[in-house]
């Protein structure tokens, strides 16, 4: 990390500081403001703990401003956006997701949500929104994250739903704003370049059923699965509609344990062009399932892979209904259980992004210790199937972290870097 403080200064080592912010999110203390409260008691062992993480030899816990005073410093949030990648390299590297991948391919969803919300005018960065008389002025985020069918929402790449700087010859309110397409299109040239042999299958909803997306995918290399709905490619709908009963062959029953009943049916080879004139081949593929109390709801999506009857299930399960992990194991996560997601760490916008960044990284290290091998071995030798019914959830696992930081003294080789196998899956070797 990069670290412009006038270092004769300086009291705190940059790796402490980093360490802490982190914690702020790893333990779900839900602000920064609890560092002053939660992370300040010199009496137990917090201190000589966050040093034996951190490598370093301080004295003494500093205030929530001395972290904050600290991100002014880190020459803006790439730094931390590099970090957070750097991890994500490491549990690919290291093959820990290989279990999860489909056709050879790791599924990455996409998918914005909402960040920050004023009712002024924060920046000149804002997005704005009218509800009637009144103007909501917001910031969204698009993310790329790394989803599994054990709960996994790993963000690999993220990209700032904003505006461009103001320009003083066109008024504020008269500008096009940004949106969800076009920060994909920059968020996919920089997925290219931090990932670029990664061999990845992108699911998104029905807004990334378009031409644009198809032709990046295309040219990139990325497989995708899409979902498809009427009212986004109508003719195609129709068209796609019309040959369902020319294929009868094409289609599969599947009955879960409890009785729920899936039917799907595809067709392959239809043909798109888009608005730009570019022309492109899709599958669809249909899925209806039919609860048992007789409920039917029906499920859609476009894909470049192929579809067979060995094929379907796999991308109906892995690539396209695991779409909705990013929003429930990722966003409503993120939102609602002490990551505080939507939260104005800063108002600064630039130190908010590097809030961002750590947020994520938290979530990352929580994910690794709520679903890793370590606490499911803890955790069936105490008779239970999960992490979270041996101790009741998130939260509690968040505050037996906090009170294992506070009163138990880290062992000297916890800190020490040394390889480290982390599985999600039970090991059937």
């Amino acid at each position: 990390m990069p670290d412009t403080r006038f270092q004769p200064f300086v009291e705190y080592h940059r790796r402490f500081l980093l360490w802490l912010a982190m914690l702020v999110f790893t333990l779900r203390l839900g602000s920064r403001r609890q560092i002053d409260f939660d992370l300040r008691d010199l009496e137990l062992c917090l201190l000589a703990n966050v040093n034996r993480l951190a490598g370093t030899d301080q004295q003494t816990l500093p205030v929530t401003n001395t972290v904050d005073h600290f991100l002014e410093h880190c020459q803006g949030p790439e730094p931390l956006a590099a970090l957070r990648q750097q991890c994500a390299h490491r549990l690919i590297r290291m093959r820990a997701m290989d279990p999860f991948r489909l056709r050879g391919r790791l599924v990455v969803a996409v998918d914005g949500t909402g960040m920050l919300t004023f009712h002024q005018r924060h920046c000149e960065r804002c997005l704005t929104q009218k509800h009637g008389d009144t103007v909501v002025y917001f910031h969204p985020v698009l993310e790329a994250k790394l989803v599994t069918s054990a709960g996994l929402a790993i963000s690999l790449e993220s990209e700032f739903i904003e505006n461009a700087p103001d320009d003083t010859a066109v008024h504020y309110d008269q500008r096009k704003q940004d949106c969800e397409l076009k920060a994909f299109a920059r968020l996919a040239e920089r997925f290219a370049v931090a990932f670029p042999q990664l061999q990845i299958i992108w699911s998104a909803d029905s807004l990334y059923a378009c031409g644009p997306f198809f032709t990046r995918c295309r040219r990139a290399g990325w497989s995708f699965v899409v979902t498809f709905k009427e009212g986004r490619l109508p003719e195609l709908w129709r068209e796609f509609q019309a040959l369902l009963p020319l294929h009868p062959k094409q289609g599969l029953r599947e009955e879960l344990p409890d009785h729920t009943v899936r039917l799907y049916r595809w067709v392959e080879h239809l043909s798109y062009v888009d608005s730009e004139q570019r022309s492109h081949t899709l599958n669809a593929l249909l899925c209806e399932e039919t609860a048992p109390t007789g409920q039917v709801t029906t499920f859609a999506w476009l894909t470049d892979l192929p579809l067979t009857r060995q094929t379907v299930v796999a991308v109906a399960g892995q690539g396209g209904r695991i779409r909705s992990t990013i929003e429930n194991e990722g966003f409503n996560v993120q939102k609602n259980s002490g990551l505080n997601l939507e939260h104005a760490y800063s108002l600064d916008w630039t130190k908010a992004k590097a809030y961002y960044y750590l947020l994520q990284l938290g979530h990352l290290f929580f994910q690794l210790l709520e679903k890793g091998s370590l606490l499911r071995a803890l955790a069936l030798a105490y008779g239970k199937s999960t992490v979270a019914q041996l101790w009741g959830g998130q939260e509690k696992l968040a505050q037996r972290l906090l009170d294992a930081l506070r009163y138990y003294l880290l062992p000297t080789e916890s800190a020490q870097t040394s390889p480290c196998r982390i599985s999600f899956v039970p090991d059937t070797s």
